[in-house]
C-alpha cells in the first residue's frame, strides 16, 4: 500500500507475475510426476500422472488361475478398478497439495477450472469460506487486509 492508504498497482502486478509462473511451475510439476495405486497385495498396479491420466496397468501373472478363468477374469477386473482409483485418490492428493495453496490465494473455487479428481470443489466457486485475493497463503507479499474486510 501507498502511505495514502492506496494500493500500489506496480507491487500488485509484480505478485500477479509472480503467482502465475508460480502456477505454471506447478502445472508442470503435476504432469512430470507419476503416483500408483496398487491392490491385491501389490498384484494389480495402476499408474497415473499428477493430472489424473492413466499411464501404465501391471497384472502380475500370478493374479491368474488357469484353473477358473471366469473367477480369474472377474477378480482382476474388480483388482484393475480398485489399484485405478487408488491411483487417483493419490494423483488427487498430489493435485491438492500443489495446486490448493492457489485455490486458496483466490478465496476458493477457480471459476472456469473443471472438478478435478480429488481437487476437494478446486472449480466450485466458494469452495473456500473466505473470499478475497490472500497473496500471503503463495509466501508473497500482501495487503494485510482482504478486500471483504471492513
Amino acid at each position: 500500500m501507498n502511505p495514502d492508504g492506496q494500493l500500489d498497482m506496480q507491487q500488485l502486478l509484480a505478485a500477479a507475475q509472480q503467482m502465475q509462473e508460480q502456477l505454471i511451475n506447478a502445472q508442470q510439476e503435476l504432469a512430470d510426476t507419476e503416483v500408483s495405486g496398487t491392490a491385491g497385495g501389490g498384484l494389480v498396479t495402476a499408474r497415473v500422472n499428477g493430472q489424473g491420466e492413466l499411464v501404465d496397468l501391471t497384472i502380475k501373472p500370478e493374479a491368474i488361475d488357469a484353473d477358473d478363468l471366469e473367477e480369474t477374469a472377474q477378480t482382476i477386473a474388480d483388482l484393475v478398478l480398485a489399484a485405478v482409483r487408488d491411483a487417483y485418490s493419490r494423483a488427487g492428493d498430489l493435485q491438492q497439495e500443489k495446486m490448493g495453496p492457489f485455490a486458496n490465494a483466490l478465496g476458493g473455487g477457480m471459476p472456469g477450472l473443471p472438478e478435478m479428481p480429488g481437487m476437494g470443489g478446486l472449480g466450485t466457486p466458494g469452495a473456500a469460506s473466505s473470499g478475497g485475493l490472500d497473496l500471503g497463503s503463495l509466501g508473497l507479499p500482501g495487503t494485510g487486509e482482504r478486500p471483504d474486510s471492513e
